[in-house]
């Protein structure tokens, strides 16, 4: 008994199969991270501090007649996003470039006689380029995080860093930021403008289907990086 597989017929139901196979693995993961614990964490115990014999210890002081300004580990600052970046460029070039060039060989003719009378060399050249191009980009951004100083420097600078995530309807929107914030420039409140930060650090992405449809396949991605044309 004998049995005959048709090639043409299964490679038909395999093309058929595979993309609701790929369609039934994908999965939407769009929910917020929110942290796994319910309750306040554990209060790690202060590292205690050097003995001098003083009753005032200005390694853990804060001042009692003005506000409580962040200047600790774990302290919270409020960061005012107010971020616009324009640039604009333009470029105009022209070059030219005329040649030409006309002599004879008389030695030539002299050599050989008149059969070679009168030959010369002639020569014509031209070259010419021009080029024109221009861009430009503007970016703005505005919002408000409260970060939590992470660090806090030698020279009393504070390492700030935060996040904050926002779903609605599975879609995901993320905000981080970081940067080093000078005392000096935390308002009443802790409040700090973006633009006051040293090395800030601004990242805004969002996942969801809006963000599915805004990305290139990855198929198109493929012919994109390795064809030529």
């Amino acid at each position: 008994m004998m049995m005959t597989i048709h090639s043409p017929t299964w490679i038909k139901v395999l093309l058929l199969i595979t993309p609701c196979w790929l369609a039934g693995c994908y999965h939407l993961d769009s929910k917020v991270d929110v942290l796994p614990q319910k309750t306040a964490r554990p209060i790690t115990p202060a590292t205690p501090a050097l003995a001098t014999g003083s009753i005032y210890a200005d390694s853990n002081s804060r001042p009692l007649f003005e506000d409580r300004r962040a200047r600790f580990v774990g302290d919270t600052i409020t960061v005012n996003l107010s971020e616009r970046i324009t640039s604009s460029q333009s470029t105009n070039t022209k070059t030219s470039k005329t040649s030409s060039m006309d002599t004879s060989i008389p030695l030539i003719s002299k050599f050989w006689g008149k059969s070679f009378q009168g030959l010369g060399i002639t020569a014509d050249g031209s070259n010419k380029f021009e080029g024109t191009g221009q861009t430009g980009n503007n970016n703005l951004f505005n919002g408000t995080i409260t970060t939590t100083v992470i660090e806090v420097l030698g020279n009393g600078n504070l390492i700030v860093s935060g996040e904050k995530q926002i779903g609605i309807n599975g879609e995901v929107e993320t905000l981080r930021f970081s940067g080093v914030v000078n005392p000096l420039n935390v308002l009443a409140g802790n409040i700090v403008s973006s633009t006051l930060i040293a090395d800030a650090r601004l990242e805004y992405y969002g996942r969801g289907a809006l963000d599915d449809t805004q990305r290139m396949g990855w198929l198109q991605r493929f012919f994109n990086t390795f064809l030529p044309f």
